[in-house]
């Protein structure tokens, strides 16, 4: 048996799972492959492809193409870039593994509390001879806003809290009770952009969540409020994005996911003052690469005993 494992960038994934267990041929790729051509040529021979997140995707011209391909692994409980009706009526089973909502919540203040103190600027600062070059923006008495209230809006509430924030959310299905019940106020979505100090993505990409924030709502926003996401890319129009960072409409984002992973050596948003950008880090730590690998290595070992576990399905 062949297994392919992609966008293993830093190479470790052999280092968190004991896949020598399932005597197979395996074939690790540390740097992503967009070209569909290629990828297909690559993966020729392969009957179980284990897929990081939604780094590559998996749309059914694709799944087509994967004539060897007969189990699809994907790290995390979801993925939407795989087209599971595809993957079903091409007899391609896919499954998921284990997730940890920790490690994003912690990202998520590491990226706010870097944009507020001005950490992308005074870290090499220090290393280049200099003393206090920017004045920080406390939280204590500011508020933040939620956009989504589930398992990681929720956390990051709570040290919102701790820190001293009035902590205020939004999304389609929220209700007071629910909002209450981690002290937070549910708003209306006008509300929670014009009063939020420091706005937190929290949403799953979906249909209805594509573009969620665009030029409408960032118009709303106080003009020294921080964006941040640390969910997906597509919540927020990145062109409309862009626009209100150039104009300084509001004061800054802070940014861990994007519209294309990896993001382009040319993409304008690098070039922008008042944008902190991570490589997608939120859930890139040792807990989550321990859950992600092992469980993958019982996907496969369960799928070829003819029991498979966590499998994704349609509904």
């Amino acid at each position: 048996m062949k297994i392919a494992i992609l966008d293993d960038y830093q190479n470790v994934a052999q280092d968190f799972a004991d896949w020598k267990s399932l005597d197979a041929e395996l074939e690790v790729f540390t740097s992503h492959i967009d070209d569909s051509d290629e990828l297909v040529a690559r993966l020729a021979g392969a009957e179980v492809v284990v897929a990081m997140r939604e780094r590559t995707r998996f749309p059914a011209e694709l799944l087509a193409r994967l004539t060897d391909l007969k189990l699809l692994v994907s790290t995390g409980h979801r993925n939407a870039a795989i087209d599971l009706k595809a993957a079903e009526e091409r007899g391609i089973l896919v499954c998921g593994t284990g997730y940890l909502p920790h490690p994003t919540a912690e990202h998520t203040w590491a990226l706010i509390l870097a944009a507020q103190r001005h950490l992308d600027v005074e870290l090499p600062a220090m290393r280049q001879g200099r003393w206090q070059t920017t004045v920080g923006v406390p939280l204590h008495g500011r508020t933040l806003g939620l956009l989504g209230l589930g398992r990681l809006g929720s956390r990051v509430a709570k040290v919102g809290q701790a820190f001293g924030m009035e902590t205020i959310a939004w999304s389609q299905n929220l209700t007071s009770e629910r909002a209450a019940e981690h002290g937070v106020t549910a708003v209306a979505k006008e509300e929670l952009f014009r009063r939020s100090d420091v706005l937190s993505v929290h949403l799953v990409l979906s249909k209805r969540t594509r573009g969620l924030v665009g030029a409408a709502e960032l118009a709303l926003m106080k003009p020294d409020s921080l964006l941040v996401n640390t969910s997906r890319g597509p919540i927020v129009d990145e062109a409309a994005l862009v626009d209100a960072l150039r104009r300084r409409a509001i004061g800054g984002a802070a940014l861990d996911v994007f519209d294309v992973e990896p993001l382009p050596a040319d993409h304008p948003l690098r070039t922008l003052d008042n944008a902190v950008l991570t490589p997608h880090l939120g859930y890139v730590t040792r807990d989550v690469y321990d859950v992600f690998f092992r469980d993958a290595v019982e996907d496969i070992a369960a799928w070829r005993a003819g029991s498979p576990v966590r499998v994704m399905s349609l509904t």
